[in-house]
């Protein structure tokens, strides 16, 4: 243990010691520490051995969804978001529905050994994007404010959006209920997951902002425990909501949405500490994801699989972010932009942890379906990102000529 711990900690070192000149390039840090956790683990030199039993690792990762989910949101621009809410609002209300039903459809032509409900299990699980993915993104001042608010706002809710839909396909799957009464527990799955969510996430955050506003009135502030205050609140929102049944993602993202509105004049600095730990544990997960998961499923990967994990990136998503971005006003480079960057990452982990203790049949191929996705997803966007975003702002800018 100690050893791990050692080797973990002296490159996140190294890491954070050469992190600017890194995110420079077209290296991301989930590339850099996949990589590492691939090669000094058992595929490699073995000497980084994680045995991570599958609820650990589903803590660490949701733990890291819900701080990176929270610190985003609450760093969004409101006022950009509120004058360009129709992007986020077309691509979940709109396109989100398109992506799972479209990767559905492509399941049924690709894969012969899965039930139905598996199927709507697997686009469910990667329909979902990655906020800290796309994050070279979505912190580049080049790129169009509201195409960068719009594709936070997204990958914020969709995770928490895809929970509850989850749920309902892995009922299904399990009890195999599809009358009455098993689409109405479904229904009520769903309003429970996402009230409460709401709920829990609006009420802590309306809470500690008055909290902060009447002890910052009576100086009882201290700048060492302020470093706490932010990681505090975000934990609390997301496993509050989690203890009672709702979904811990929606109500961390609306908690910080609420909290950045509510402390808009301090929030950059109330949040460093938080984003800095939120980054830390992504990366660890992605340590973790190199060493621990992608050895388990290597041997069982096949064509099938790849062709779908590649669909799944590509004809899945960008078809129906394209169609859900129709009537907006929005350039054909934009709505093929706002469509490709819709990286897979920390919830699918977590999706797939999730589906792999439920015992299914076709579990554990299905989270090698996943894992590849993932893979193929921190190369591709990680290599693309800089670039595409270069591409689309000069683009943009001879059209203005």
């Amino acid at each position: 243990m100690y050893q791990n711990l050692a080797i973990l900690a002296a490159f996140a070192f190294l890491y954070s010691v050469f992190a600017k000149g890194i995110e420079r390039t077209w290296v991301s840090g989930p590339i850099v520490f996949t990589a590492f956790g691939l090669l000094l683990g058992p595929l490699g030199a073995d000497i980084l051995t994680l045995n991570v039993s599958n609820e650990a690792l589903r803590t660490i990762a949701e733990m890291t969804l819900a701080l990176v989910l929270f610190s985003d949101a609450a760093s969004a621009n409101l006022g950009v978001l509120k004058s360009s809410l129709r992007l986020p609002e077309r691509m979940l209300a709109i396109g989100l529905p398109l992506t799972i039903l479209l990767g559905f459809v492509v399941g049924i032509l690709i894969f012969d050994e899965f039930t139905l409900y598996e199927l709507a299990i697997l686009a469910t699980m990667l329909a979902a994007t990655d906020a800290a993915l796309g994050k070279p993104v979505i912190t580049n001042k080049t790129v169009p404010a509201r195409i960068r608010e719009g594709l936070n706002m997204e990958s914020g809710l969709n995770d928490g959006i895809c929970v509850p839909i989850l749920f309902i396909f892995i009922a299904l799957a399990v009890h195999t209920k599809g009358d009455a009464g098993g689409m109405s527990y479904a229904l009520h799955l769903v309003i429970e997951e996402i009230g409460i969510g709401l709920a829990v996430g609006l009420c802590l955050a309306a809470l500690a902002g008055w909290v902060l506003t009447l002890s910052a009135k009576h100086d009882w502030l201290s700048e060492i425990w302020m470093q706490i205050t932010v990681f505090a609140l975000a934990v609390a929102c997301f496993a509050g909501a989690q203890s009672m049944g709702g979904s811990g993602f929606i109500a961390a993202f609306v908690g910080g949405l609420l909290f950045g509105k509510i402390t808009k004049h301090h929030k950059h600095y109330l949040l460093r500490a938080t984003e800095g730990t939120g980054n830390a544990f992504a990366l660890l997960t992605w340590a973790v994801f190199g060493s621990a998961i992608i050895g388990k499923v290597i041997g069982d990967l096949s064509w099938q699989i790849v062709l779908y994990s590649v669909l799944s990136l590509t004809l899945v998503r960008m078809l129906p972010i394209f169609i859900s971005l129709a009537g907006t006003g929005e350039r054909v480079e934009s709505k093929l932009f706002l469509g490709w960057f819709g990286p897979r990452g920390l919830a699918s982990i977590v999706f797939t942890i999730i589906v792999l203790n439920e015992n299914l049949a076709g579990g554990k191929i299905l989270g090698t379906v996943v894992v590849c996705t993932i893979c193929l997803s921190i190369v591709v966007h990680g290599v693309t990102a800089i670039p595409l975003s270069k591409a689309l702002v000069e683009r943009i800018s001879r059209q203005k000529k």
